[in-house]
């Protein structure tokens, strides 16, 4: 079982990676024209910090639960840490809401969301999470797959033009996850030229992301975002210094949107040496 969202729930990546995501949806409700949301690696939904995974590294209590006592940071951060505790009884933080229920909680009733999972008992859980939502369909398989058999997309045989695609996978293959991500985008600009496009990536030493960074700014985008949250100095390949967010085909105004979280996010979670990123490898045109 691939457990990197249950070890890792609400750690500083998952902060970065759900800030992000909030502000991307957030944007796309902007239109009242539905969108269609594909993410595919979504792990099962919710994870309890109770659980003895969260319990193993504690790392949320260095993230959100970080965040959820500080008394005033920028709406965008205020943002997410409300949809954080809507998940949760008031006053307490029982469970993390992974990026399916984030996303299926601020979708109107006209917007889809398509979850897909490889590992079974996980893709079983997420099942059971939207058992109920008509909105949300569960792909139990490779999400990378589900870029060939879901876009563009016909939820219900009514196309939709507008959307997101969430590539977060679990970097069980280290660097050769990389060329799998830029195979999954250039497909999915093929077949959804308007789709934005959000990939979250480990960041262990930044230099052997170049290579990464140099294929996806030449797919065929409008533009291409980075926006970073580094905890520490990345001058170790064995830990988890810091992520990211490439964001292509960027809504209009979201670099500054985001903007405000980084010096709070580096202020609050960072280590001495802790740095903030936001960049565009391709400026929109």
């Amino acid at each position: 079982m691939n457990y990197r969202h249950a070890f890792h729930a609400g750690n500083h990546a998952d902060v970065l990676k759900h800030v992000v995501l909030l502000a991307l949806i957030d944007a796309l409700k902007r239109k009242d024209t539905p969108f269609f949301v594909l993410d595919t690696h979504a792990g099962r939904g919710r994870y309890l910090f109770a659980a003895e995974e969260s319990r193993k590294t504690a790392e949320a209590d260095a993230g959100v639960m970080r965040l959820m006592t500080l008394p005033r940071l920028p709406e965008v951060i205020e943002r997410y840490l409300r949809a954080v505790q809507a998940d949760n009884p008031v006053g307490a933080l029982l469970a993390y809401p992974g990026s399916p229920l984030l996303v299926a909680q601020a979708m109107r009733e006209q917007d889809r969301l398509a979850a897909c999972e490889l590992q079974p008992e996980e893709a079983a859980a997420l099942k059971a999470l939207f058992a109920h939502d008509r909105r949300v369909q569960v792909v139990a398989g490779d999400g990378y797959a589900a870029i060939r058999a879901l876009l563009p997309p016909k939820p219900g045989g009514h196309k939709i033009g507008r959307g997101l695609v969430l590539i977060d996978p679990p970097y069980e293959a280290q660097e050769a996850e990389y060329p799998a991500i830029v195979a999954a985008l250039r497909e999915t600009l093929a077949r959804w030229p308007q789709a934005v496009c959000a990939v979250w990536y480990p960041i262990k030493q930044r230099r052997s992301l170049q290579p990464f960074f140099r294929k996806a700014a030449a797919l065929p985008a409008n533009s291409a975002l980075l926006a970073e949250l580094q905890v520490r100095p990345d001058d170790s390949p064995l830990r988890l210094n810091g992520s990211g967010m490439l964001l292509l085909n960027a809504p209009w105004q979201i670099d500054q949107a985001i903007a405000p979280a980084l010096p709070a996010l580096k202020q609050y979670l960072g280590e001495a040496g802790a740095s903030t990123r936001l960049e565009w490898l391709k400026a929109p045109r």
